[in-house]
């Protein structure tokens, strides 16, 4: 009797089975457009060191702004308003924010950016003095993490 039950079980899930694939169930769908955003999403970091190539990465987290901020990082909306007020030009970000006071000890901190931004490659390293010269600067928000 339980060698029956058995069958019949296997019976219905090869029966479902066939039926699915029957009704394409099982067929891939092929890729389409799924926004009308171009991709920004960028790979963030901040490491002790002078290189990018060669410093020791103490934090990283992923930020996308398309089509809402969101990711990773401790403040999605401000690090993306921030981007898009110099067009993901974090080059036009780095100047020193005025008024702040740091030593001129020598303890160097690289912040790098790793990915895309409204659908262009963006790839972005600098380093900063020490700690205190990253906050200072104008890239402290969207690397505030």
């Amino acid at each position: 009797m339980r060698i029956s039950a058995v069958g019949t079980c296997l019976a219905l899930v090869a029966a479902m089975c066939s039926a699915g694939v029957a009704a394409g169930a099982a067929q891939a769908r092929p890729a389409g457009v799924t926004s009308l955003y171009a991709p920004s999403a960028l790979v963030l970091s901040v490491g002790r060191g002078e290189d990018p190539a060669t410093a020791t990465i103490q934090r990283a987290v992923v930020l996308r702004c398309r089509p809402t901020p969101y990711g990773d990082h401790p403040d999605p909306v401000a690090a993306c308003a921030e981007l898009a007020a110099v067009h993901g030009d974090f080059a036009a970000m780095t100047a020193d924010a005025e008024g702040v006071a740091c030593t001129r000890i020598w303890d160097p901190v690289v912040v790098t950016a790793d990915g895309v931004w409204e659908g262009r490659r963006v790839t972005f390293a600098q380093t900063f003095g020490n700690p205190c010269m990253l906050r200072g600067s104008d890239t402290a928000g969207v690397f505030a993490f």
